[in-house]
């Protein structure tokens, strides 16, 4: 993926950046369906804020990860030069917009995640071989106090919208890498559990998020919701046993990978079960959110 500020690729990362954000995350072309985030850095030499489209690696619900990799280019990224002299930067991940604390890794640590990433996708490997550095991998951590981040929505029914179209397209790609990983008749890879582990995290944030709050306010100001809204908890319930047993299906007790086949069973079964809530939460709540707006 071309990361570099001011080289000849700054005019496609604007077309990127542009469709990044018109779509919210979504993009075509080359990059269709990967996992992509706008990172905004503060330029090392001139102060100026720079955005650079570029890959993450799900870590958990806390961090995300990204590759200073430059297409193996013998120079670092400009990004990875500015984050080095101010570790504050912005991540816009097509939901939420929101600040964080990038953090290199090394040791062991470096190496588990890059071990990881090249499981994941061999390319990486490849950029690693063209280059004599070392690729740096840098840890995101969002420090927005109170919550993931603003929310790219103009309206709390469009937000509702915006975050369950995120959880479908990572769903997707859970179920595309799955997909790859079987045809390839290997056992379930290290980086694609931690990517069904930060989902899990996610949709449990998420839904105790409505419990605590979407879902008393909305009752509140619309009575009439309240069968809606009694549902929609019970399906939280359901969803959040699938959640349970998809969690305990991707390690055995000795923290080794479950086996993929009943992993895929369980992501199967998730899918449905959310797919269908989903569906149910936007018909009955989004009409009567926006309408009376």
């Amino acid at each position: 993926m071309p990361d570099e500020n001011d080289n000849p690729f700054q005019n496609f990362n604007q077309q990127v950046i542009d469709e990044f954000r018109a779509n919210r995350g979504r993009v075509g072309g080359y990059f269709e369906g990967a996992r992509l985030l706008l990172l905004t850095t503060t330029g090392a030499r001139t102060g100026t804020r720079h955005t650079t489209p570029v890959g993450y690696l799900p870590d958990g619900g806390e961090r995300v990860l990204v590759i200073a990799s430059a297409g193996g280019s013998p120079r670092h990224p400009d990004w990875y030069r500015n984050l080095l002299a101010d570790p504050h930067v912005t991540v816009e991940s097509g939901v939420f917009t929101y600040e964080a604390q990038a953090v290199v890794l090394a040791g062991e640590e470096r190496d588990r995640a890059w071990a990881r990433a090249v499981e994941a996708d061999p390319g990486w490997a490849a950029y690693q071989k063209k280059t004599e550095r070392v690729i740096p991998v840098v840890a995101l951590y969002n420090t927005t106090q109170g919550g993931p981040g603003n929310i790219n929505a103009s309206s709390m029914g469009e937000a509702i919208k915006v975050v369950h179209d995120a959880f479908r397209r990572e769903l997707a790609l859970i179920r595309e890498e799955m997909s790859k990983a079987d045809s390839g008749g290997g056992t379930l890879g290290a980086q694609l559990r931690v990517n069904c582990l930060t989902f899990c995290q996610g949709l449990h944030n998420h839904h105790t998020g409505e419990d605590q709050a979407l879902f008393p306010f909305v009752a509140d100001r619309h009575p009439q919701t309240a069968p809606a809204i009694a549902r929609l908890r019970e399906e939280h319930e359901h969803i959040a046993a699938l959640v349970e047993e998809l969690r305990r299906t991707l390690a055995t007790e000795g923290g080794e990978a479950g086996d993929p086949a009943t992993v895929r069973t369980e992501v199967e079964r998730l899918t449905l079960a959310l797919e269908a809530h989903l569906d149910y939460e936007e018909r009955e709540l989004i009409p009567v959110i926006d309408g009376a707006a």
